[in-house]
């Protein structure tokens, strides 16, 4: 006689196979997969070479497939269209709920004419096209050497 558990992902009951005693998602396709998800998720956050080896296969395989997300968006527009929505609400979240000229506005007003040094601190993807720089702005000393 089995034990019967309820499945962590649909919740549904369903027989423990003798095998995996500590058995906690059913047979279901979707239930495997989100299974198979979740443990990804942990061992990228555990395991860093595993996560830099899941970054290079993803990179190799958009390198054989550089039309895929071009292709994807014009067949599911409604995916595009939310997922460029998304990204205006993550900018505004980013920028404090302000609009970008207010932003452009309030940095004018802080800096004055003169030499800074521009650091990047970190680059940002949007939907694999727009690139955004979170950058760093330090004065340089003026120069006596007039």
């Amino acid at each position: 006689m089995s034990t019967r558990r309820r499945c962590v992902a649909c919740g549904k009951l369903f027989g423990v196979q003798p095998q995996v005693p500590d058995q906690s998602y059913c047979a279901e396709a979707a239930c495997q997969r989100e299974r198979k998800r979740l443990w990804q998720k942990a061992r990228r956050a555990a395991d860093p070479d595993y996560k830099d080896n899941q970054s290079r296969a993803q990179a190799a395989w958009l390198q054989r497939n550089p039309d895929y997300w071009r292709e994807y968006r014009e067949a599911h527009p409604a995916y595009a269209n939310q997922n460029r929505e998304r990204a205006r609400v993550r900018a505004r979240e980013d920028r404090g709920g302000q609009p970008a000229s207010h932003d452009a506005r309030a940095l004018a007003a802080l800096l004055t004419s003169g030499l800074y040094h521009l650091k990047v601190l970190a680059v940002e993807r949007f939907a694999k096209m727009d690139v955004s720089f979170i950058v760093e702005l330090v004065p340089l000393p003026e120069s006596t050497d007039s």
